[in-house]
Order: structure tokens, then C-alpha cells, then sequence
């Protein structure tokens, strides 16, 4: 994954009024923190960043004015419950070569086998470990010609080279399920004919 570029401007006030104020000036308020620093209050342009972020685990080069660079990821991201539109970022510092852990999206591809069976979702995202300069996008897994019953554990998902599991391997993440008989309808239209 190559490094995102954005601009971003550090904040001397802090708290809701300033945060607000960011906001109006198309900055997105954000502290950035790890490896023992101390926390560095920013703002960062707004349209870079939500287009930036539309990439899960993007990893961010903050070009921070007057005070170098610093290579990223996003930790936390706050929205407006309504607009959706982002309100804060947690940024945690990383280092080329670090291990980082962090939730990668599980993209299903394939069809299941006939007989209308059902797919059941049990986790979206699934904790792995990966290099912080190659954290994968999503880790894909087929689920062509499955029959009712079966179900795919973490363990059993394909992860790219240098990532590893961050969680147990017998988590479930995917099960097949048998389509459910409609019997509450039938005993409706008996109650009717009485």
C-alpha cells in the first residue's frame, strides 16, 4: 500500500470551540500520538482526508507545517451520527518495518451450492498483523459450492504474505445455514378456512 500525502497545520487551542472553528477553516481536528511522544493537536485539510480514508487502514504521510513529517495510520475516526461527515482522528505514529494490528475487511466471492441456502456473516473484519507499510486492504475467501453446515474459521482464510492472524483460529467468520420452512403461513390459512 503506498503512502496517502496531506497537509496539516498544528493547533495551539484546544476544546469544542476550537475544534468548531477547525471545522469552519475545512479542517479536520486530530491528534496524532505513539512511540512516546507527546500528543501533537492538529488540522487536517478535510476533503483529503475523508477521500483518504475511504480506504481501510490507509497509511498517511501528515506533511504537518513548520514541524516536519509523520507516517500514520488511522487509530479512531468520529463522525456526525447524521451527516456521517468527520469530526475527529486519532492518528498513531508508525515506522517502516513496525508491526502494527489493526481490522481488514472479509470480502466473500463465489456462489453458494443450489438449494437456496443462506450465508451467514459472523465477522466482517477480521484483527490480523502486518507490517505497517503493507497492511492488506481485505482478505478475500470463496465460498463457491458450499452446502448447509459448512463454515470457514479464521484459520482458514488465505492472508498475504507477512501478515499474520491477530486473533484465535477457530473464530468462526462465515457459516452456511439451511433455508427455514414457512409453517407459521400454512397454520394461518387453516385458522382462516375455520
Amino acid at each position: 500500500m503506498s503512502e496517502i500525502k496531506l497537509s496539516a497545520k498544528l493547533r495551539d487551542s484546544f476544546g469544542k470551540g476550537s475544534a468548531r472553528q477547525s471545522r469552519r477553516d475545512a479542517l479536520t481536528p486530530g491528534v496524532i500520538y505513539g512511540h512516546g511522544t507527546a500528543p501533537k493537536h492538529v488540522g487536517v485539510e478535510a476533503h483529503a482526508l475523508m477521500m483518504a480514508l475511504k480506504t481501510p487502514n490507509a497509511l498517511l504521510s501528515l506533511d504537518i507545517e513548520g514541524d516536519g513529517t509523520e507516517l500514520v495510520i488511522s487509530k479512531a475516526v468520529q463522525r456526525h451520527p447524521l451527516k456521517r461527515n468527520i469530526l475527529h482522528v486519532d492518528f498513531l505514529i508508525v515506522q517502516k518495518g513496525e508491526k502494527v494490528t489493526v481490522e481488514v475487511p472479509v470480502v466473500t466471492e463465489g456462489d453458494l451450492a443450489a438449494g437456496g441456502n443462506l450465508l451467514e456473516t459472523l465477522l466482517t473484519t477480521i484483527s490480523v498483523e502486518a507490517e505497517a507499510t503493507h497492511i492488506p486492504t481485505e482478505v478475500t475467501v470463496s465460498i463457491e459450492g458450499l452446502e448447509a453446515g459448512a463454515s470457514i474459521h479464521a484459520k482458514d482464510l488465505v492472508l498475504p504474505a507477512g501478515t499474520t492472524l491477530a486473533v484465535d483460529g477457530e473464530t468462526a467468520v462465515l457459516q452456511v445455514v439451511a433455508p427455514q420452512a414457512e409453517e407459521p403461513a400454512a397454520e394461518a390459512a387453516e385458522g382462516d378456512e375455520a
